[in-house]
């Protein structure tokens, strides 16, 4: 039988949404809704944006869905370009990040699998700007993260990418 789920309050914790400076995160589908199997956020991204530095993800694989715009991608050492109703697939292990690759703003569904990576994004929200509680979160969450990639991949994509 089909279900219509309406996310309430204690499905998604305030805040509902939050701008890191050219990526936003919306949540949309917490773990507990898919007893863990997957998680849903919607990504905003800013015209020409770096949505995050290279990195690696050793518990989830990531599936975006292009709702608007271009979305780049570099995956491991290829760089691709989706547009609306494509998908770009992230697998767990993968050195991989993402931008948009346009003038207008880019909008994806992201579907994180297995759930629990979305409340990352919750806690880099609630302590942004603090870079030692940041480092924490991503060994807890057991992200390598590369902030050396960032200037290269401004340069060579045309990209901007907010101060930390």
């Amino acid at each position: 039988m089909p279900t219509i789920i309406k996310p309430t309050a204690s499905d998604a914790p305030l805040p509902a949404s939050f701008d890191f400076g050219g990526l936003a995160v919306h949540w949309k589908l917490g773990g507990p809704l898919s007893d863990g199997r997957f998680a849903v956020v919607h990504h905003p991204i800013a015209p020409r944006a770096l949505a995050a530095p290279l990195h690696r993800h050793a518990n989830e694989d990531e599936f975006s869905f292009v709702l608007r715009g271009r979305l780049g991608a570099l995956l491991g050492d290829e760089a691709v370009t989706a547009g609306p109703g494509e998908w770009v697939v992230k697998p767990r292990h993968q050195w991989h990040t993402f931008w948009n690759a346009g003038d207008e703003p880019c909008e994806i569904i992201e579907v994180i699998s297995p759930a629990g990576f979305e409340n990352y994004f919750r806690e880099v929200a609630a302590s942004w700007g603090d870079a030692r509680q940041f480092d924490a979160i991503n060994r807890r969450y057991s992200l390598e993260m590369r902030f050396d990639s960032v200037p290269d991949l401004c340069r060579r994509f045309g990209l901007t990418f907010p101060e930390l």
